[in-house]
Formats: structure tokens, sequence, C-alpha cells
């Protein structure tokens, strides 16, 4: 979930420039844009050039910049390697969208219906023949409305989140939840057997499982806080994800607060793993900071994930990795700044994360894609 950066940092971030319909990235790319001013098809940049590796990030080789201007995150591979669907924010007033890119010609095309907010999207494994995402585009034309800035930052839980399946031109929507509560981050196995995702149905937001069809609902958490952001490990035996779980009466009653007005506050989140079935819970990161969008590498005997710990200010996310025993852990990126949302290719020879380095604008997070050295 991207906004769990933005929680931590709250950062708000730069966006593109528009000119009758089409968007323009000066120097780069161009694309077109629907009536609202949502991006419908962009080539965001026309030609990836090799960029900065920074000194230390020696398991990085040949660097390339996907996106050049705005909010792009959470870039996720098909399985066989030729595609990504992202986030994308294109514009003052407008919200999240998800899009496909594909990685031969950089042209990226909104898949998602342009209404409301989107969040999390995933492939379908091993087919490629779906994608999911959450969205409030039943309840919502337009963007929701945002919190005050006054009362700090803070992430809203929209009720009317809901997850949904698609084709990967984003026709065929097709409905998986139907709880009036928040309902996203939903990712799948990558064997396609099973859908894992986030949910306030219980009152608490708990990780649940779902066929792919929507059916066989089952709770997988019951500990009171934050459980999200999961992901399967590449056999498809474990799980792994971010969580929060309050300890004092304080932090309790901020929590639950939070809930009661569909949303929460910053949290210092830590990386847990599980069996498939929910048992034998480990806790693998212990460090007071932020930890988030875990991954497992492949082999799946360790965890790719980003945290601030031991960086420079509360906004210096680098990667990390780690084994799934919490044992050598190791920093991977040494940019001073934002780098998270890591996922490998299906091979494990590329590495593709969200960085805020580079910027063209104050705050702008860009897709990177590069060649794993292990």
């Amino acid at each position: 979930m991207k906004h769990i950066f933005v929680i931590l940092t709250a950062i708000i971030l730069n966006v593109l420039i528009f000119n009758s319909g089409v968007i323009s990235y000066p120097g780069y790319g161009s694309g077109t844009t629907d009536s609202s001013g949502t991006a419908t098809s962009t080539t965001l940049v026309d030609d990836p050039k090799i960029t900065n590796i920074f000194p230390g990030e020696k398991h990085f080789a040949n660097m390339r910049m996907l996106t050049v201007v705005g909010e792009n995150a959470e870039a996720y591979w098909n399985s066989d390697g030729t595609k990504l669907v992202l986030q994308i924010h294109v514009g003052d007033g407008n919200c999240d969208q998800i899009y496909v890119m594909d990685l031969e010609t950089c042209e990226t095309e909104l898949v998602s219906t342009g209404k409301g907010v989107t969040t999390c999207a995933y492939w379908k494994y091993p087919e490629n023949d779906k994608i999911i995402y959450g969205s409030t585009h039943l309840a919502h034309n337009e963007c929701p409305k945002s919190v005050e800035r006054s009362k700090g930052y803070i992430w809203r839980l929209h009720p009317e989140y809901d997850v949904f399946e698609a084709n990967p031109d984003g026709t065929e929507i097709k409905q998986l939840t139907f709880e009036p509560v928040y309902d996203a981050e939903a990712t799948f196995a990558h064997d396609g057997s099973s859908i894992i995702y986030t949910s306030l149905s219980t009152g608490d937001l708990e990780l649940w499982t779902m066929d792919p069809d929507g059916s066989n609902k089952k709770q997988m958490t019951n500990h009171l806080g934050y459980d999200g952001g999961a992901f399967f490990s590449w056999d498809g035996t474990k799980i792994v994800w971010r969580a929060y779980y309050p300890e004092t009466d304080v932090e309790k009653d901020v929590y639950l607060a939070g809930l009661k007005e569909n949303s929460i506050r910053p949290m210092p989140l830590q990386i847990r793993m599980m069996d498939r079935d929910g048992s034998n819970v480990i806790q693998i990161t212990d460090n007071g900071n932020a930890n988030f969008c875990p991954f497992f590498m492949p082999g799946d005997e360790r965890i790719i994930f980003a945290s601030n710990y031991q960086g420079s200010s509360i906004m210096d996310f680098n990667l990390w990795i780690v084994d799934v025993d919490g044992n050598n852990l190791e920093q991977l990126t040494f940019y001073e700044g934002f780098d998270a949302f890591p996922m490998f290719s299906p091979d494990g020879t590329k590495l593709v994360f969200g960085s805020n380095r580079n910027q063209r604008n104050d705050g702008d997070t860009n897709i990177f894609l590069c060649d794993w050295v292990d």
C-alpha cells in the first residue's frame, strides 16, 4: 500500500503538466487524457537511460528510470517479465489509478475506471489473464474528500474500497469483496490458487484469503492492530506482511479511535511471516522503525523490504534484505531519500522499485529497473 509511505513521511507530491487533454513531459514522452484529466495512454519516457547507482549499491547494475515525473508506485511484474502493473497519480484533484506498462515500449495504459481512488494492483499468476486491485469507483466518480492537513497526516480507510478483478486491458470488471468496509491490498499466490488481502470486516484490519472467484473467504490474523501488504512466497507455502500491534493503553486508544473514523495514523510497522494456513507466525524485524513492502526473494530464503532503520531522517527509506529467520540483515540502497516497493522479476535477474532519486520535482517518485547482482 503506497499510502503507508505517505503516512510516514507526509510528502505532498508534485504532478504532471496538462495541456488541452495531452499530458506533456517536456523532453520526454507524451500521452492522452480523458475529459477529467485522467491519463488514458502515456509513454512516460521514450528511451529509458542508465541512471544513478549510488556508492555501496553493489547488487545493482544497468539501472534504468522507467518514469520521469509525478507519483508512480507499486510496480509489480507479470509472470513472463514483460509488463508491470502500477498505480500513478497524474494531476491535481485526481486520484491514483491503475496502469499497465509494456517494458519493451514503456507505453502505459489506464486499466482502472478513472473514477474514485484505486490502490494495490497485482497480476493473476501464472496466466497473466487477469489483474486485481482495490477501488472505490462504485461509490465515487471523483476523488474522495481528503482529511484536513491541520489534523496531521491521516490515511483514510475508505469503506467504499473493494477488491476487483479485470482483464489486463481493464475490461470485464468483476467485484470480489462486498463488505461495507475497507477491503484492499490484494495480491495473488504465484500458482493463481488464492488471493490474500486486508479487510476491516471484523472491526480490525486483518489479513484474509479468498479463492480467485471471491468465494471461500478465511480470516488469517486475529490480533489488535494493522495487518496488511501481504505477499505469498514463490512456492506458495509462506506469507510475509507488515504489521503494527499497539501495546500501551494510549496506543490502543489512538488506534481504535482512528478505526472508528475509518482512518489510521503513522505507525512503526514490523515485518512478520507465517505459514500459508496462518500458523507458525514469526516476527522478522524488531527495530522500532517503519518497515514495509516486504517481498520474498527468489528461492524464498530471504526477504527484501523497505525501512527507515538507520536512515538520516524519518523520510530516509532504504531497501534491505534479511534471512527469513531475521538474521544477516544487509542494506541494499544508500540514497538519502525514499526507496521502496521492491519486486524481483520471476526469473530473479531483475529488480523493480520506486524511488525519489533523480527526481525532477520535489517529491516525485519514479519507477526504476535494474539487473540484480548476487
